[in-house]
């Protein structure tokens, strides 16, 4: 009997920020737009399914769309309702800032800046989302 196989390969087209705040995601977002010149705002939480304990776990989300340069913006966070992570190899991680779609290398590095810039955030850096075992969770 011949065996097929299904070979995929995840969409991982945009950019991750990590972000380590002792800061509650509402005030973190209320910063960000301040210091970015952002609309970020709540929208429905991030579910995704985890096999053992077979449970669905919900991260908050936040988004913004601008749409001269077709760009999207999402704020999730890192821990769950629940305790669980969202990407359990980054634990120290507490948000993670994901940019969809085309963003130049100076309107990042502005973007990322002026996040840093916030006093209650310790770290904001960009991570390459194919070195991540749990990249597939970031995918909606």
């Amino acid at each position: 009997m011949n065996k097929v196989i299904l070979k995929y390969e995840l969409d991982l087209d945009f950019i991750l920020i990590a972000i380590t705040s002792s800061l509650k995601d509402y005030r973190l977002c209320y910063f960000i737009n301040k210091f970015t010149g952002l609309k970020l705002h709540k929208i429905d939480d991030h579910e995704i399914w985890k096999p053992s304990p077979k449970s669905r776990v919900y991260f908050s989300r936040y988004a913004d769309y601008s749409a001269p340069s077709d760009t999207e913006y999402y704020l999730l966070a890192n821990k769950g309702a629940d305790g669980g992570f969202l990407i359990p190899e980054m634990r120290h991680s507490d948000y993670f800032f994901l940019i969809k779609n085309f963003i130049d290398d100076e309107d990042l590095t502005a973007l990322q800046d002026n996040v840093a810039e916030i006093p209650e955030v310790v770290v904001a850096s960009e991570i390459p989302p194919q070195k991540l075992k749990s990249k597939e969770n970031l995918i909606f």
